[in-house]
């Protein structure tokens, strides 16, 4: 923990909510002191935070009948604002200046917004300025949204190369049951060498955020499994940031594996954004998946699915329809469909670009 560099912070809505749906301002406020002690240590830091409804909701009354898209709309337009501002305040009176990022999952589909994003968080990084990111909840409609703000601390640790990612939630971590049975255990370390725990976990989601503890503890292992440790802890608790630092932290942590690279990264959350399917053959299957790193050539290709450019993100299928892993077209479906199934062809997914599931 204290060997931590470069880390992206996330606040659940629980975190930053008070029992009656209102912000918790004592609670940012402890939040912010603590994250401005993690930077004054030499580390940099991203903070992911929700709670801009709960802030619209305490400003703006709405009528009970209005369509309930449309109130979250309001309430993310107006609260976003007053959010952010809540945290400026907060942040300059320690002498930190921030900066706002708010995005959508079409922002981390094509590679040169991709990198875009990546350069601009850097660049506030490289000033001493924290970029505060967020979800626009104002614009996205539903197939185009986050899980949840735990998706988007992901998707964010894994651009920037993130060495830790911490969620904080308003329970200590993963139990070996519901968290509010006293004979349930706190799973202290999760190792990539465990058996699946998502039986264990509840399938309820919070109070006021969209996600549950199991949106959790798929995107947790997913940022282990790319490199990047992984702390599930109680934001609630008092001092919990100032525990991580200090290597005393209660809490469920994921172990890293080796760390992949970082289009690699990009390319292990694209399975949810991806603009085309590609179904291969049995052979390019065998070869795709063998101990030497090959590329997708049309030969082995049997059918392809949706429009896409070059740089779009591709799923890749074998022909029981089983997900093999996601891929970076390297030229359009228009060319692609030309070149179905033809010898001595540019490969459509180079290897560099290439991401198996099940494999580091």
């Amino acid at each position: 923990m204290n060997s931590s560099k470069l880390l992206v912070i996330k606040i659940g809505s629980n975190v930053l909510t008070q029992e009656n749906g209102l912000p918790d301002l004592s609670r940012m406020e402890h939040l912010v002191s603590q994250i401005q002690g993690l930077i004054a240590e030499g580390r940099k830091v991203v903070l992911v935070s929700s709670g801009a409804v709960a802030f619209g909701r305490q400003a703006i009354p709405l009528q009970e009948k209005l369509n309930p898209v449309f109130k979250k709309q309001i309430w993310a337009a107006t609260g976003q604002i007053r959010l952010i501002n809540a945290y400026r305040e907060r942040f300059e009176k320690l002498n930190l200046p921030v900066a706002q990022i708010l995005v959508t999952k079409e922002d981390f589909r094509d590679r040169k917004h991709f990198l875009n994003m990546k350069n601009c968080v850097q660049a506030l990084l490289g000033q001493g300025i924290l970029p505060i990111i967020n979800e626009n909840d104002a614009v996205t409609i539903t197939e185009l949204m986050f899980t949840d703000n735990d998706e988007l601390a992901g998707l964010t640790a894994a651009m920037i190369d993130a060495d830790t990612l911490i969620l904080l939630t308003n329970v200590d971590g993963i139990y070996t049951g519901n968290p509010s049975d006293p004979t349930s255990e706190l799973i202290t370390t999760v190792s990539s060498a465990m058996p699946e725990l998502s039986n264990y976990i509840s399938a309820s989601k919070s109070s006021f955020g969209r996600g549950g503890m199991l949106t959790k503890y798929a995107m947790a292992k997913k940022s282990a499994d790319l490199g990047i440790q992984v702390f599930i802890a109680n934001g609630k608790r008092d001092h919990i940031l100032e525990e991580f630092a200090q290597g005393k932290i209660n809490c469920t942590k994921f172990e890293a594996k080796r760390s992949t690279h970082s289009t690699k990264k990009w390319l292990a959350h694209g399975a949810s954004y991806y603009k085309g399917e590609v179904t291969i053959n049995e052979g390019a299957k065998i070869s795709l998946t063998a101990a030497v790193i090959r590329s997708l050539l049309p030969i082995g290709i049997t059918k392809l699915e949706g429009q896409f450019s070059k740089g779009d993100i591709l799923l890749i299928k074998d022909e029981n329809g089983q997900k093999i892993g996601i891929g970076r077209a390297e030229y359009s479906s228009k060319l692609a469909l030309e070149r179905l199934g033809q010898k001595n062809q540019k490969a459509l997914v180079h290897y560099d670009y290439l991401y198996l599931f099940g494999n580091d």
